[in-house]
């Protein structure tokens, strides 16, 4: 009898839905979690918690959520929940990752995973300690895009990688923004250049050198604009350029030179929306729109998918520290203080 209903346990952990709650009622949850959860059949959010209740009441009215809790901590104790997903400023994603992992709770949490590469380190050993997961939402990385273009890479079409070059410009006007708090560790590498940094450890398979960082700063300590030079040790080099605030027009690329040709990626963080995938060699131009499932679909798919046979995802464990580390060597060589959490 006890073994029948052991099974019988293990069937509905294995068939029902993951259960989310959200930290906060943030303007990327919609797009990030809310509306793929609709087309997820192993995801359904049931709860929210913000600061301010009546906020709350109108995000979950809003995406029909059905419970509604007074305080982070309230959410985080609720038995009912399962995974909880976190889209709070970037200096408060360690605290609360943290409390929720030590919760018996799974995490999605945005990135950049944390404020620095010791804050991350710590949140890789709670979620270990905890046997629980943590995963940061790279979603552009989940994109059959990405795969396609590691595809490319390894069969040798453009011959052997000899430099990278990506872009993330956008423009961020309202100087309001969270992005432009310190204390919130904003700034222009944390919330666009993690981005391409993340995409150039992905298509190089190895850790870059920071070589040179040059800041347009303002306010004080936020990097509005950051371009970095850096290297591998075969020799490879690469070119990051983020910006949140520049006389450029909004940028979103990247270009993969060989010694027999080029790939050049248009608008890698949201391919669902257009995508395009351009190879020169010497024997012509090929180009090709990558279709698939939007990207934060099939992120919230993969991490489903993970969460119930324990398949590790590419956005999590060393990953994390990793892009960090890069993130903090950035910030020391162009002479601005590394993030902190946020008291």
């Amino acid at each position: 009898m006890h073994r029948f209903d052991d099974c019988v346990c293990l069937l509905l952990m294995t068939t029902s839905p993951l259960r989310i709650g959200i930290l906060g009622a943030a303007r990327i949850a919609p797009m990030a979690l809310i509306k793929p959860a609709a087309s997820v059949e192993q995801a359904v959010v049931t709860a929210v918690a913000a600061r301010d209740r009546n906020r709350a009441e109108k995000f979950a009215r809003q995406h029909e959520i059905p419970t509604i809790h007074a305080s982070y901590d309230d959410l985080l104790a609720d038995p009912d929940i399962d995974v909880i997903y976190n889209p709070l400023p970037n200096g408060l994603h360690g605290r609360w990752s943290m409390r929720a992992l030590e919760a018996g709770k799974d995490v999605l949490c945005e990135k950049p995973l944390a404020a620095n590469a010791e804050e991350a380190a710590l949140m890789i050993e709670t979620a270990q300690r905890t046997g629980r997961r943590l995963v940061e939402a790279f979603h552009y990385r989940y994109h059959r895009l990405i795969e396609r273009t590691l595809a490319v890479i390894a069969e040798g079409k453009i011959g052997q990688v000899r430099s990278y070059e990506i872009r993330f410009i956008i423009p961020i006007v309202r100087g309001s923004d969270i992005r432009y708090r310190f204390d919130l560790a904003g700034g222009a590498s944390m919330d666009l250049g993690c981005y391409a940094i993340h995409l150039l450890r992905t298509l190089a398979a190895a850790e870059p050198e920071v070589r040179s960082a040059i800041a347009v700063e303002g306010p004080p300590n936020i990097d509005r604009s950051m371009e970095t030079e850096l290297a591998f040790a075969d020799g490879r080099t690469a070119h990051i350029e983020c910006s949140m605030w520049s006389p450029k027009i909004a940028r979103i690329g990247a270009t993969i030179r060989g010694d027999k040709g080029s790939i050049k990626l248009f608008n890698f963080i949201a391919p669902q929306f257009y995508n395009r995938l351009t190879v020169k060699t010497k024997d012509g131009t090929q180009r090709e729109t990558v279709r698939g499932p939007g990207s934060y679909t099939a992120q919230l798919s993969a991490f489903t998918t993970s969460i119930a046979d324990g398949t590790p995802l590419p956005t999590e464990g060393a990953d994390c520290i990793a892009n960090m580390q890069t993130i903090d060597a950035i910030y020391a060589a162009a002479g601005l203080p590394k993030r902190q959490p946020s008291a």
